[in-house]
């Protein structure tokens, strides 16, 4: 059934996908009072409020809050650019207001995804910083990865993880691969000073996505050096819907790489259009049924790259050999990384997609066949 949000009748974005929550999260009572445009203003007074320096919890190592400290003003302040389709709308948001965009390039991703954010950060003559990890998805999945000191659960020398990853070793490799880059990054503009040079990281965390985001998004927060600020906290699905509709380029005519058709338009990732994320990282670890097959469909060389590497991992005799498998017996989801919106595992309603799309007109009879043949 549709809910309803500020009035107005908010649906599934894509159908057999739940997005909603099914219920109001008691802290988010406010937001769904709030126009678009009250709602474009509250975004950016939360980044005026974290630019200037402000008060953000103390915490422990294991995030509880046991005080409050007050900032200085950053020194800088960069928007995270995934090159999904919530993420840029913060970037088309704040694209004046920050320092620049910053992509990070896992190695397993989707090549159209890196020239789409390319194509953005050109259009709009914005400093775009490409950062990487210091480790390769492909040498975590061998198991070449390896334990540097032996006060953890593993000895030293042992491989931190092995095998394609489920539900467990997500977020280790949300660790390796995304949040190693950022704090790499953080320490090239602070020099490795700590909480003596602050920076800013705007993200596109919102309370209306998930439970998951429910729990662990604010408007500000501070790790470190860092300050992670959040100013679509507060915009609903509606919200997002509602700014597509008015900036993104819907003319009848052939639209220019990443809806890049005129100057102030909203752009559009090809790989958004076609696959609803990113495909700026695939790990596998919340892969939800058929997503290979539908990546190898409009993806083959990415699909090809992926199943080159679980021959490799079964040549190798390594147990976890297939991208995608999920959770295996025993095993225990970890947590989720901040920046990882579609790490999830499969909602209910889910199922059957393929069927689903058809019967709504979003693939034709090919595409189906096509697709029900792979998987």
């Amino acid at each position: 059934m549709p809910k309803t949000v500020r009035s107005r009748t908010q649906d599934d974005a894509l159908p057999g996908l739940p997005d909603a929550l099914p219920d109001t999260p008691p802290k988010a009572t406010e937001y769904a009072a709030l126009t678009l445009d009250e709602a474009i203003e509250r975004a950016h007074a939360i980044l005026d409020v974290v630019l200037s320096g402000t008060t953000v919890p103390r915490r422990t190592r294991n995030g509880e809050i046991i005080g409050e400290r007050k900032l200085d003003p950053p020194e800088r302040a960069f928007t995270l650019f995934s090159g999904g389709g919530d993420s840029s709308i913060l970037a088309h948001l704040m694209r004046e207001r920050t320092d620049g965009l910053v992509h990070i390039r896992t190695g397993i991703a989707i090549p159209e995804t890196w020239d789409y954010v390319q194509a953005v950060a050109a259009d709009w003559a914005v400093t775009l910083h490409a950062i990487h990890p210091e480790v390769t998805y492909q040498d975590l999945v061998l198991g070449r990865v390896t334990v540097k000191s032996g006060r953890g659960k593993r000895a030293a020398g042992e491989p931190v993880w092995k095998g394609f990853p489920g539900p467990a070793g997500h977020y280790l490799m949300y660790q390796r691969l995304k949040e190693s880059a950022l704090a790499a990054f953080r320490n090239s503009i602070t020099g490795g000073r700590g909480r003596g040079g602050q920076i800013v990281y705007v993200g596109g965390m919102r309370w209306a996505e998930s439970d998951r985001r429910f729990a662990n998004a604010e408007e500000y927060d501070q790790w470190g050096s860092v300050v992670w600020c959040s100013p679509l906290v507060w915009w609903t699905n509606s919200h997002m819907a509602e700014y597509r509709a008015r900036y993104l380029c819907n003319d009848n005519h052939e639209h220019a790489f990443g809806r890049l058709c005129r100057p102030g338009t909203l752009p559009l990732s090809p790989v958004s259009e076609k696959l609803h994320m990113s495909g700026d990282c695939l790990c596998g670890a919340f892969a939800k049924p058929g997503e290979l097959s539908e990546i190898e469909f409009w993806y083959p060389d990415t699909a090809a790259q992926i199943h080159a590497l679980m021959d490799l991992a079964k040549a190798e005799g390594i147990e976890r050999c297939v991208w995608g498998a999920g959770k295996q017996p025993g095993e225990k989801a970890s947590k989720v990384g901040r920046l990882c919106r579609n790490c999830a595992p499969p909602m209910e309603g889910q199922s059957d997609l393929f069927d689903l799309w058809q019967q709504r007109g979003l693939l034709s009879p090919a595409q189906y066949a096509s697709l029900t043949a792979a998987t």
